[in-house]
């Protein structure tokens, strides 16, 4: 086995077809399939299922692809840190949950890098999709909420992936409306006052999905629902149907903008609310990287200068 037999099978795995990852490896076809066919002889399992529409993972190659996967990446850290200069761009990812702070810190971070010397990716996912980047390694942090209510799914996940989970600030849970919606103005908002007013949510899908809610006390019941999978379209349903989400309450305004606000949410005996623990996910026994602690450090300055404003 070797890395460039590694190297063929995660990107075949990434591309989902062995003639889309000939074009992106810039090797023929017939030299690629023969390379796999010798590894998968070689450790004696099957690592892909082929068929006419491309190629899915079998359970063995499932599992060998995670570990070839991070040892690849391994390989090209070694590569960035000793190999020649300027041959190899370092790679940095995030993968997070749709949270406007975690951009803005990814701007921030950015501007104090070359991408000339950095290739960049963030990456705003469902929450299952968070875990399984950070698990995989396609991503070196993932940012997401545990609540009493998600936390002995997720942790359950965390712990089958080893992974780690890292606070970074915890928060009361807050109505986020649109600025002209008619209880923009209440000091607080209660769950019967919402009642004649849509819930928005990002769409999770899969099973168990409640669990993987990104809004806050998903598990009431709400009459009337609607999902969106990106954040453009839960800011205009705001506008366009008076809709609210259940959020941290921590806005950032120069990406969506001043039309919106955040309002406590009042709990009451029926309708309790929650803590957010608002945190980054690692893997475990993986240092992060330079470039992975300067993004962590951009998320406290930001979190924490919104923690003194409440």
């Amino acid at each position: 086995m070797t890395l460039q037999q590694i190297h063929y099978a995660v990107t075949i795995s990434e591309q989902g077809s062995f003639n889309k990852a000939s074009e992106v490896l810039y090797v023929s076809q017939p030299s690629l399939t023969e390379s796999i066919r010798e590894l998968e002889k070689e450790l004696e399992i099957i690592i892909f299922h082929r068929s006419g529409k491309g190629v899915t993972l079998t359970s063995d190659g499932s599992e060998f692809i995670s570990y070839a996967r991070e040892l690849y990446r391994q390989y090209e850290t070694i590569l960035d840190r000793y190999g020649e200069a300027g041959t190899l761009k370092k790679k940095f990812a995030v993968s997070t949950q749709h949270y406007s702070f975690a951009v803005k810190s990814f701007v921030e971070l950015v501007k104090k890098l070359s991408t000339d010397e950095y290739e960049f990716a963030l990456r705003e996912v469902r929450t299952q999709k968070v875990i399984d980047d950070v698990s995989t390694l396609q991503s070196e942090i993932g940012i997401l909420y545990l609540s009493d209510f998600n936390t002995p799914l997720l942790t359950k996940l965390m712990r089958t992936n080893k992974l780690e989970f890292h606070e970074l600030i915890t928060c009361d849970a807050y109505v986020y409306l649109w600025k002209g919606h008619p209880l923009a103005k209440n000091k607080s908002i209660r769950f019967d006052e919402l009642i004649g007013y849509p819930s928005l949510s990002f769409e999770q899908g899969g099973s168990g999905s409640m669990y993987f809610d990104e809004e806050i006390l998903s598990n009431n019941h709400y009459p009337r629902t609607i999902k969106a999978t990106d954040r453009a379209t839960m800011l205009n349903l705001m506008v366009g149907l008076n809709g609210y989400t259940l959020c941290s309450g921590i806005i950032c305004e120069e990406l969506n903008g001043s039309d919106f606000t955040a309002v406590p949410y009042e709990p009451d005996s029926e309708h309790p609310s929650s803590k957010m623990k608002i945190g980054y996910i690692t893997k475990k026994n993986i240092h992060l990287s330079h470039v992975g602690k300067m993004y962590i450090e951009e998320l406290k300055k930001y979190l924490g200068a919104e923690d003194e404003n409440y």
